[in-house]
């Protein structure tokens, strides 16, 4: 038990030691669709429970949500790195996810099985595939439109306004 705390606590802090090689410019540019992804999964997860989809055995913080560690390190810091190689190529995106998620949804849930962290109850490993490959597909749609607004030319009253 022990153990799997400390596991959970280097899941989430590790990945942060990356970040400076993100880039500032590019964390700031793909933070808001992993922000709103993060929310996505806060609220699905509260359906999950409510479902019994999948159950947490060990969790970092009692009364917390159990997903907490996976949102706050791995999959936040990961899906910045993946949307900074892969954005502007959906194929490549999709690519790149389907492995991800692969890996985790079969290896990595075994092992989190066995470890005593969490497995899966109500759902297949399958449709968590499918429906981590939805999620994925819904964030390249949200950076794609903060992408959209970020290069909005500027109204007509903008232009005809002097700088400052």
């Amino acid at each position: 038990m022990k153990y799997n705390k400390m596991f959970l606590l280097v899941l989430m802090l590790v990945p942060w030691l990356s970040v400076p090689m993100l880039g500032k410019r590019n964390f700031k540019r793909f933070l808001p669709a992993a922000f709103f992804m993060m929310v996505w999964i806060a609220v699905e997860s509260i359906m999950a429970k409510k479902r019994v989809w999948w159950k947490f055995y060990e969790k970092l913080i009692p009364n917390t949500m159990g997903e907490l560690p996976f949102l706050l390190g791995p999959f936040m810091i990961g899906s910045i790195w993946i949307l900074k190689f892969t954005f502007g190529n959906f194929f490549r995106y999709l690519i790149v996810n389907l492995v991800t998620d692969f890996l985790f949804v079969y290896p990595g849930m075994y092992v989190l099985k066995r470890m005593g962290i969490i497995s899966l109850v109500r759902m297949k490993h399958y449709q968590m595939g499918i429906l981590f490959m939805a999620k994925s597909v819904l964030m390249y749609g949200f950076q794609y439109m903060v992408e959209k607004i970020r290069r909005k030319p500027k109204s007509l009253i903008q232009q005809l306004l002097p700088k400052k």
